[in-house]
């Protein structure tokens, strides 16, 4: 049985941890190679142990402007190719002052957007400059979240990372219907609530577990799991989806076609 990423080579932005990460174990296993980036040195040298001969692990921020166009010129000096960019990086602002908007800094925003937005901005302007050089078709899957048009006051009140991640659905939209001429396409994944790093704080706290209970009713109601996404980005990033493109796909337990009650 063929793999549905075989002979692919493929560089994920934010691939050390959590959703990343589990998407580079799911790639290798149908049968690419990968590059993954990330910040922290110690989960570079991790993922590089966990993923073995088929990817490289490479030590950058996403922010900086040359991140992306190095990593996919690891790829194709590595593996002899370029054929898709999985953009997973970004996080809270809410250390840096993100929140409601009567509490929100300057600079909350700021760090927020360039966290979320421009580091996005770069990965997939470096990506369609290398297919457009190469003159070949290719795919980019940007990482959204349900709250760039799901909004839950109570609980998830960040309103830079909401205009962000709303942004992305605009931007990837955008960009998608300029290159569609090229065979380059654009997607987006818009997860709810999932348990990785970034989700420590909502993880952690009882009352908002209790809440997701209802809000991600599926499986029995919970959080959701980074490979609960894996299958949606193989499709991507394959063949498969050759003929989509411009879209935004929710993978959330149910969270945008349900109220969501707190029993606490």
């Amino acid at each position: 049985m063929n793999k549905q990423l075989e002979n692919k080579n493929i560089v994920i932005i934010g691939g050390t941890t959590g959703i990343g990460l589990s998407a580079a174990k799911a790639f290798i296993a149908e049968g690419a190679k990968v590059v993954v980036v990330g910040r922290n040195a110690d989960s570079v040298s991790e993922a590089k142990k966990i993923l073995g001969e088929s990817a490289e692990a490479v030590a950058a921020d996403a922010t900086h402007p040359e991140t992306a166009n190095n990593s996919i010129l690891t790829c194709i000096e590595e593996f002899g190719s370029f054929d898709g960019l999985y953009h997973v990086a970004g996080g809270s602002g809410r250390k840096f002052g993100d929140g409601p908007l009567h509490e929100l800094t300057l600079e909350g925003w700021n760090k927020t957007l360039d966290l979320n937005l421009t580091s996005l901005m770069l990965s997939n302007q470096a990506a369609v400059k290398k297919f457009i050089e190469l003159k070949k078709g290719g795919t980019i899957l940007n990482m959204g979240s349900v709250l760039g048009f799901s909004p839950s006051p109570t609980y998830f009140s960040t309103h830079a990372y909401a205009a962000a991640k709303a942004a992305i659905i605009g931007f990837s939209k955008s960009i998608a219907a300029y290159y569609a001429k090229n065979d380059i396409r654009i997607n987006v994944v818009a997860p709810a609530l999932v348990e990785t790093p970034m989700a420590q704080r909502a993880a952690k706290d009882e009352e908002i577990l209790s809440f997701i209970k209802t809000k991600q009713p599926l499986d029995n109601g919970r959080i959701g799991k980074p490979e609960d996404t894996d299958g949606i980005a193989v499709y991507f990033m394959s063949d498969q989806s050759k003929f989509t493109t411009g879209q935004v796909v929710a993978v959330d337990g149910g969270w945008t076609v349900s109220e969501g009650q707190s029993s606490l």
